[in-house]
């Protein structure tokens, strides 16, 4: 039957009256569904436990604030000046067990509290609840990208510098240094330091603890194996690396003292990988280390000429335009194979562009050192919490791949926070219960009974 054209329009004429009132309205139902799983984890009590001797002052408790920067973090908030906007929110307040959500002040105050120590106990809880979800998928191997990634900070931040920030050449900037685990995108690692230093400042130390960590919790029969950038081509980390029996795949810079540009101008003979890349395997000597590492070299063609490009001193023009890239590797790999490992890196990026977009990592709160270094924590706390509530209610396995990225078909925070979390509803009472009503969606009903099911089990 055709409709008429009238019952197809209406007319709007004025405007409507906005009214504030007081009402159990939330515009963020998937926080009783995440709720239930910090619950599941005891979350609270842990945080009480890992705070208790640390003295910290105020009236809300250290657990309570921990999980309202968490809310803040879920619901797309980057600014703890943004507190006040959800303060009267049913969900975000049963979330953090608070009556009355603390001022932007009150929240910056706490944050400066934290010394060394409390931050060492953020740090020992994360990796726990982490080292739990590893168990649980019972991964065969652990593969580990470890980078730096500028955050940008104000002119009166302390330990902020200006350092390696290609974007922002004059700004100050902190150089927090990560590992990432590729198979879920957890962050297992997080040292924040002054954007002033080299990419590997305190990387062997960094690395020594996260093996030593590992190997304490799942024994020397779980295998690592580290992928890293050529800022990590340091003498220390091959030896800490051979030493703890850990697989890499490191890449080596074309320094003059290496001497990689001698052994491409004699090589002949490539093997071919892809219609672009192709490589050649060869042993490096590095007399000034005492080493001999496997390397393989490979070019890629490409139609413009780039920094990369070193054929004007190795080739004719005839030869084209290639790119050149090198990686020493203690791994039993193909050059095929190894050219996809070393790509799969990449992904890493992904990771760090979500925590700083969608989980408020690139924010400086205060001018205290201590105080940001704590925010990153707990940035990093949230993003693993959120990875791991996926990781038992949501994802499936993905297909193995050479790359050796993620494991699991993971959805961003844009697309759940979307999907689940802003869902605008009403609590009400019925036979005297809490009842949690939203509006009706065969979608969202769903999505939500797969993730209560999941909890239950």
């Amino acid at each position: 039957m055709r409709l008429r054209i009238a019952d197809l329009r209406r007319v709007v004429k004025g405007d409507l009256r906005i009214e504030f009132v007081r009402q159990d309205l939330t515009s963020y139902g998937g926080l009783e569904l995440l709720r239930r799983y910090l619950r599941l984890l005891d979350l609270h009590r842990r945080l009480r436990v890992a705070f208790q001797a640390y003295g910290f002052r105020g009236d809300y408790g250290a657990p309570r604030l921990v999980l309202l920067i968490m809310a803040l973090l879920v619901v797309g908030a980057r600014r703890l000046e943004h507190l006040r906007y959800f303060a009267h929110d049913p969900l975000v307040m049963r979330l953090c067990g608070l009556a009355r959500v603390p001022s932007e002040r009150t929240v910056v105050n706490w944050l400066k509290q934290f010394t060394q120590e409390a931050l060492q106990a953020l740090i020992t809880l994360n990796s726990e609840l982490l080292y739990e979800q590893i168990e649980r998928l019972a991964l065969p191997r652990l593969t580990i990208d470890v980078d730096g990634s500028v955050v940008c900070t104000g002119s009166k931040v302390a330990w902020a510098f200006r350092g390696f920030n290609p974007h922002h050449r004059k700004s100050l900037s902190y150089y927090p240094l990560l590992a990432h685990l590729a198979q879920t995108g957890h962050i297992l690692r997080l040292r924040n330091r002054p954007g002033n230093v080299h990419d590997s400042r305190g990387a062997e130390r960094f690395l020594r603890e996260l093996i030593h960590e590992l190997r304490a919790r799942f024994g020397r029969g779980l295998p690592l194996e580290f992928r890293m950038d050529a800022a990590f081509f340091q003498q220390e980390i091959f030896a800490l690396l051979a030493r703890e029996g850990c697989e890499y795949a490191i890449k080596v810079g074309f320094w003059k003292w290496v001497g990689l540009k001698a052994l491409v101008t004699a090589q002949r003979e490539w093997q071919r990988i892809t219609p672009q890349v192709s490589a050649f395997e060869t042993p490096l000597a590095l007399e000034a280390w005492g080493l001999t590492l496997r390397v393989v070299v490979y070019r890629k063609r490409v139609h413009h000429e780039t920094r990369k490009n070193f054929q004007l001193d190795l080739f004719s023009p005839d030869d084209g335009h290639f790119e050149y890239s090198a990686v020493a590797t203690n791994k039993a790999l193909s050059p095929a194979a190894l050219w996809a490992f070393a790509a799969g890196r990449g992904a890493q990026e992904k990771t760090f562009a979500e925590l700083k977009g969608e989980f408020a990592f690139d924010v400086v709160p205060t001018n205290h050192y201590g105080a940001n270094s704590a925010w990153q924590h707990l940035s990093v706390l949230t993003h693993n919490l959120l990875r791991s509530f996926q990781l038992q209610t949501l994802a499936a396995p993905k297909p193995r791949s050479w790359k050796r990225t993620y494991a699991y078909a993971l959805r961003s925070m844009r697309t759940l926070r979307f999907l689940l979390i802003a869902r605008a509803g009403r609590l009400t009472r019925l036979h005297g219960r809490q009842v949690l009503q939203l509006s009706q969606n065969e979608a969202t009903q769903a999505l939500y009974e797969h993730v209560e099911h999941a909890l239950a089990a």
